[in-house]
């Protein structure tokens, strides 16, 4: 028997060994042909049984076929998977706006109807938390993009293979592994996590919750019976504030029903979409902790190197004050310092009182520009002005940047005035402060702040900030404290 993730129309990835594996009667004989080539093994007691094939270049559509032959010498029916690509294999991960349907997206109506494109493959891994790694994920499979089965499929992925198909001309395939509402630390292995004594406070958070959950149930069962009440009268149904699933949130439990799954299949690199659960005051600050730990140890568990990992800082939004975006953005901002990661900012492209933006096409075609760069090695630019360092000069401050090396063509204040900049002295206490654009510098002064010792640019949940390279790419927001 097959993990479902090995099914006919999937994409295996192109230059890395191909690996089959799946289950059998203990010590029963198992053949894997492919491209012309057959490997065989003998299925371990527990039933599991592994083979890895020669790599090759992309191509397609082939046959696999898995024979298997019993100990009594038996031969079992075979199994057949047909229209196998090989090309280039993307996970999609994350949370709401990452899981945000093609047909919920502002440009759905003009592109949806052309989602035909066979060298395209998807696969949408359903929702499962679990409390320990399980050997298969459940999804019904591998399709071809069309507008039916792209219809339901993460826009960010689908526009990010679009993307990636038409400028590197080889067969992609994105797997859709995500859940609205969560927290990084639910997608992180539980002993990764424990590993670091820093991250003990997801495990006291998760106690927390667990601790509320019996009064959590009595209170959706109110719920549930004022719906089915006001239904019954005819009144329009009473709305109440999200709550997520317990198990949902749990340290490990995603990565166990929704990721584990996945990593004996090999993959090009990951794009990722989350951190608006983590913004809470309490969660913010250890972002960067969790995040790190989780890209590092999902390099370790699919062992095939550091493979690029892509994420989006989170838009802006006018939450509450019991969030705060602009430190969860900053934690972002920091996790950068891992090798082959990129990060798509989108500061610009959100709505303010939505926390679902709609345009998902520039973000797919975003990270498909840090795809193109960190993974397919084009000289193209795909970053916006990064944070570097601020140089007190007097009664100013100069904000010196990264980023101007990806071939930007210097800064521009899109729409007038550079907005969005604050100064603080010794004091830390920052005020508005007018900015100028000084070549790849930026110089800030207020006349409240004789002397500025520190510079932040866009630190609100929702800011008003506009400063971007000359390709039209947003500057992040940051903070010179932190």
């Amino acid at each position: 028997m097959l993990p479902k993730v090995l099914s006919s129309h999937m994409v295996v990835e192109r230059d890395l060994p191909v690996h089959i594996w799946g289950m059998a009667a203990p010590g029963e004989k198992v053949g894997v042909s492919f491209r012309g080539e057959t490997r065989e093994t003998t299925a371990a007691p527990t039933g599991r049984w592994s083979v890895y094939l020669k790599p090759g270049v992309a191509g397609g559509p082939f046959e696999l076929t898995v024979k298997g032959t019993l100990a009594t010498g038996e031969a079992e029916p075979p199994i057949t998977l047909t229209d196998v690509l090989v090309g280039d294999v993307w996970v999609a991960s994350g949370q709401s706006n990452m899981e945000f349907a093609m047909h919920q997206a502002e440009t759905a109506e003009q592109d949806l109807p052309h989602a035909d494109n066979p060298r395209i493959r998807l696969l949408i891994v359903k929702k499962k938390p679990a409390e320990y790694p399980l050997d298969d994920v459940d999804t019904d499979g591998w399709a071809a993009s069309t507008p039916e089965t792209a219809r339901d499929f993460s826009a960010v992925g689908w526009y990010f293979a679009r993307e990636i198909e038409q400028r590197e001309h080889v067969p992609v395939g994105v797997i859709d592994s995500t859940w609205g509402g969560t927290v990084a630390d639910t997608w992180t292995r539980t002993e990764a996590l424990g590993a670091d004594a820093a991250l003990a406070p997801v495990f006291v958070q998760w106690g927390k919750m667990t601790a509320k959950e019996s009064d959590a149930l009595l209170r959706d069962k109110d719920e549930q019976r004022q719906r089915a009440e006001a239904k019954a009268a005819g009144r329009p149904e009473p709305q109440f504030p999200w709550h997520p699933q317990l198990l949902s949130w749990g340290p490990g439990m995603l990565w166990n029903g929704m990721i584990a799954p996945l990593t004996p299949f090999p993959i090009r690199g990951v794009i990722w979409y989350q951190g608006e659960s983590n913004s809470a005051l309490a969660r913010a600050p250890l972002y960067k902790r969790v995040f790190s730990t989780m890209i590092e140890d999902w390099r370790h568990e699919w062992g095939v190197g550091d493979f690029p990992f892509l994420f989006v800082q989170i838009s802006n939004f006018k939450s509450n004050d019991t969030e705060d975006w602009a430190e969860l953005r900053d934690q972002q901002l920091k996790t950068l310092a891992l090798r082959n990661t990129a990060m798509a900012v989108t500061i610009d492209i959100g709505t303010p009182d939505n926390v679902h933006p709609p345009d998902k096409v520039d973000v797919g075609m975003r990270l498909a520009l840090a795809a193109r760069a960190l993974s397919y090695g084009e000289r193209v630019n795909y970053s916006g002005p990064v944070y570097r360092q601020a140089t007190p000069e007097g009664s100013a401050i100069r904000v010196w940047f990264d980023g101007m090396d990806h071939g930007a063509k210097g800064l521009v204040a899109k729409g007038g005035a550079l907005t969005g900049f604050e100064v603080a002295g010794a004091d830390g206490k920052f005020v508005a402060a007018s900015a100028t654009i000084d070549g790849d510098t930026v110089v800030v002064r207020s006349d409240a702040v004789a002397e500025p010792r520190f510079v932040r640019y866009g630190w609100a949940n929702s800011p008003q900030c506009n400063l971007f390279n000359g390709e039209g790419l947003p500057a992040s927001p940051f903070n010179s404290t932190e």
